[in-house]
């Protein structure tokens, strides 16, 4: 150990445990621990009202347009009173830079009340820790998050997805140093990025260990197991992941529904939340009622189901609840708008039967529509919306190649690019804008609850 070093640990030693020989400087540290910093509460939930926008600023796992879909279905589904805009501004390849060069045409000009980043996967350049690249990407979030405040926003930043080498050793696609080093990289730039949420008082998403340790849970059984087949971009179940992690650090959620029969006096009753029972009948054979809820179940296209299910996400964050009481012993079929749903034992009902999940009933069947509904408006006007800002970026980046340069294929270059820009990208854009609000207003119809008939009769 160094001299100087000696001099600061015997520093730090005297400092520490020999308080008693400097009386004088008491009040003095006093009043330091008296003054410190206020520190900043982090958004608990967004509260997304009437008319508010939520933007998803992203790369090209954000242009998959998949997590971005699965948070727009549970809204969709669970507020559907609310007309809530969601716009997807994700692109293949960004890193924070890229955002800053398009966030003013494709962030804060819808005016978001906030705005989520997914971004960093690219950013680290898949390679072992850089110092530079780091500094980099400090830098260029930084400037994001300052852009986000100024336009009225508040930021949610969201750590990294997971970097799955097991799956590019699977592929036979394996680079080092990137597979042994890339993950841990991302949950550093993500560690760094929970400090900045909480510093600035922001929203934060933990991705990164969802992804991660719902892998690691299935590798105890399948040592191949991967919601991530090319290593970077989550396939539908791991998006679903990703959404689920959304809700559960930021969104507001619970049960759905919870109807419940019993005894009060003399007869059975029926109370309900999350919605109005009306018409309620009951005699020996079973009941009839009108139930009406106020929300759907959040339900999700088939692809996704495999994550859905290891998630238990029907029951953590969309449960409807069906409870009969005080029943004559026996099986009771439970039919809603004259559709069957299931025959169950009285000792079930007066358990509690979970409906979320079964496919059979008319909320189910609507929520699934609901939820095709918004995959086909991805797939034909988000997904091509992003597409076209993808080969903007590729345009920009070919005329800063050639800046400053004034010749004739330079000049003809130019004038190609802003051909493009004026007859396919502003066109393109202003389409796949109005072709996505064309949908919303039919996702916007499909997604009221109707009065349902519900009928529980006595078969055995």
């Amino acid at each position: 150990m160094t001299r100087n070093a000696w001099t600061v640990a015997i520093a730090c030693v005297v400092a520490f445990s020999l308080p008693s020989l400097a009386p004088a400087a008491a009040p003095q540290a006093a009043a330091a621990v008296a003054e410190a910093p206020a520190f900043k509460t982090l958004l608990p939930q967004m509260t997304l009202e009437d008319g508010d926008t939520l933007v998803f600023l992203g790369d090209s796992i954000t242009h998959q347009c998949l997590y971005t879909q699965y948070v727009e279905d549970f809204y969709y589904t669970r507020f559907p009173g609310l007309r809530i805009h969601f716009h997807n501004a994700g692109v293949g390849g960004d890193r924070a830079s890229d955002a800053l060069v398009r966030f003013d045409e494709d962030v804060a000009k819808f005016k978001p009340k906030y705005v989520t980043i997914l971004l960093g996967m690219n950013d680290g350049a898949y390679r072992d820790f850089d110092q530079g690249i780091f500094e980099t990407y400090q830098r260029d979030m930084t400037t994001l998050l300052d852009d986000i405040a100024d336009s009225g926003a508040t930021a949610i930043p969201m750590t990294p997805t997971m970097f799955d080498a097991r799956a590019a050793r699977i592929r036979g696609r394996a680079a080092e140093p990137r597979d042994t080093y890339y993950n841990g990289v991302l949950a550093l730039y993500g560690a760094w990025l929970r400090r900045v949420a909480q510093v600035r008082g922001l929203g934060f998403v933990e991705m990164y260990s969802p992804l991660n340790d719902l892998t690691m849970r299935e590798r105890k059984t399948d040592a191949t197991f991967t919601m991530i087949p090319d290593a970077v971009h989550p396939a539908a179940p791991g998006q679903v992941v990703m959404a689920a992690a959304m809700l559960s650090d930021l969104c507001p959620r619970g049960g759905v529904s919870a109807i419940t029969i019993q005894e009060k006096g003399d007869k059975l009753a029926g109370t309900a939340g999350g919605g109005e029972i009306a018409d309620f009948e009951a005699d020996d054979d079973g009941v009839r009622f009108t139930f009406t809820a106020d929300a759907l179940p959040w339900v999700v296209p088939e692809e996704a189901q495999p994550g859905y299910d290891l998630l238990r996400a029907g029951h953590r964050y969309s449960r409807e609840a069906f409870t009969a009481r005080n029943l004559k012993p026996g099986r009771y079929e439970l039919k809603i708008d004259g559709q069957s749903v299931g025959t169950f034992a009285d000792g079930q009902l007066a358990f509690r039967l979970e409906l979320e999940s079964n496919e059979k009933t008319p909320q189910y069947q609507q929520a699934l529509a609901v939820a095709m509904l918004n995959k086909e408006r991805n797939e034909k006007a988000v997904h091509p919306l992003r597409d076209y800002w993808l080969r903007m970026k590729v345009w920009r980046r070919q005329l800063a190649q050639i800046a400053g340069k004034d010749d004739v294929e330079s000049n003809a270059k130019r004038e190609q690019f802003e051909k493009w820009r004026a007859e396919d990208f502003e066109p393109g854009v202003a389409r796949c804008l109005a072709l996505a609000d064309e949908y919303e207003a039919k996702i916007y119809q499909a997604n009221q609850p109707p009065a349902r008939k519900y009928e529980l009769i006595r078969v055995e």
